[in-house]
């Protein structure tokens, strides 16, 4: 299996993140994707590929003008305005208020940012850009006639909304992914998101949709991130009513549960039908994870690659997210192995 990877990743490097009241070091840092890599060439998993160069075109397909713009200048305006640190939300539209995009750039922030969690600073912009270069390079191999590709995102995506930002991810990499499929002819394009978080950015894009089926296992949002989306009674509107799955576990949940809901998002997929399937490949479902509450094994991503492969469709995995630095290449590549090993 193919590799596609950006060293403009480590453009990417704030130093903080709010958390508990406190500043702290980035759960989501370089070395993560680094860690994948160095992994992915120990394995000798296959060709690694810088991406190809792509522009905005596909990203305004999933996300608004507006909101590009201003992650594109939102460094430069934080600075201009003679702000000292990396830029952090301290205001949103609360209930009651209106709904308008501000001058100012603190208002700005706010109005395309969901949490305070996600830090922008010199060098975001690029690494974003890089990114959802590396998922459409990676969906151009398969479109192109690859089995499948790894792309190795990083920032990841799957809690980008069309106009917003947040849990780390600026640019939706998974529907950018979905969305270069179905312009380039493909009928029905399914997504699975196995992260931990459910993938609140994909579900609000494709919400409205039946082209793009959208399926998340996640930990239950009463419980953890993104807490106002996730819940299974959240099956999509209009057009999209019925392509929407969520499938909800508890704290400490196993393997051997998860996977019942693996099973039902897999006859789900073969029911749709799809020409393509967009993985949002998240490994924060491992026991260790300093942020997440399920106790998957490393052991456990190698089935869970088989269960996919054995889908049949043509397959891009785009990088989400995991925050056990140590653990994290074995568990990514264990997926990557279990696909290429079910043949």
């Amino acid at each position: 299996m193919k590799t596609v990877f950006s060293p403009l990743h480590r453009r990417r490097a704030v130093k903080t993140e709010l958390d508990g009241g406190l500043l702290i070091e980035p759960h989501e840092k370089p070395s993560r994707a680094e860690t994948i890599l160095a992994r992915v060439k120990d394995q000798a998993l296959g060709e690694i590929l810088e991406p190809d160069e792509f522009g905005l075109g596909p990203v305004k397909r999933v996300h608004t003008e507006d909101y590009i713009a201003f992650l594109e200048t939102c460094w430069e305006e934080w600075v201009a305005a003679g702000k000292r640190g990396e830029v952090i939300p301290t205001f949103w539209i609360g209930r009651g208020m209106r709904h308008r995009l501000p001058t100012d750039i603190d208002g700005r922030v706010g109005y395309f940012s969901m949490g305070a969690d996600t830090s922008i600073s010199d060098g975001t912009w690029e690494a974003a850009c890089a990114s959802a270069n590396v998922a459409l390079t990676a969906q151009k191999l398969v479109a192109g006639g690859e089995r499948a590709a790894f792309a190795l995102c990083r920032p990841p995506g799957h809690h980008a909304h069309a106009d917003l930002f947040g849990g780390y991810c600026f640019f939706n990499n998974a529907a950018i992914a979905a969305q270069a499929f179905r312009d380039q002819g493909y009928e029905r394009v399914a997504i699975l998101d196995v992260d931990f978080h459910h993938g609140n950015g994909t579900q609000a894009i494709f919400y409205n949709r039946s082209d793009v089926l959208t399926i998340s296992l996640h930990g239950d949002p009463d419980l953890a991130f993104p807490h106002f989306l996730g819940f299974e009674d959240e099956t999509g509107e209009g057009n999209g009513e019925g392509y929407n799955l969520n499938i909800v576990y508890p704290p400490g949940t196993p393997y051997s549960i998860w996977s019942r809901g693996l099973e039902t998002a897999c006859k789900r997929i073969e029911a749709f039908r799809p020409e393509a399937l967009i993985i949002a490949l998240g490994v924060d479902t491992f026991e260790e994870d300093p942020i997440s509450f399920f106790k998957l094994k490393s052991g456990d991503y190698l089935t869970l690659g088989k269960r996919i492969e054995e889908l049949g469709l043509p397959t891009v995995f785009t990088m989400e997210g995991g925050y056990d630095v140590d653990a994290i290449g074995v568990n990514a590549v264990n997926v990557l192995q279990g696909f290429g090993s079910a043949r």
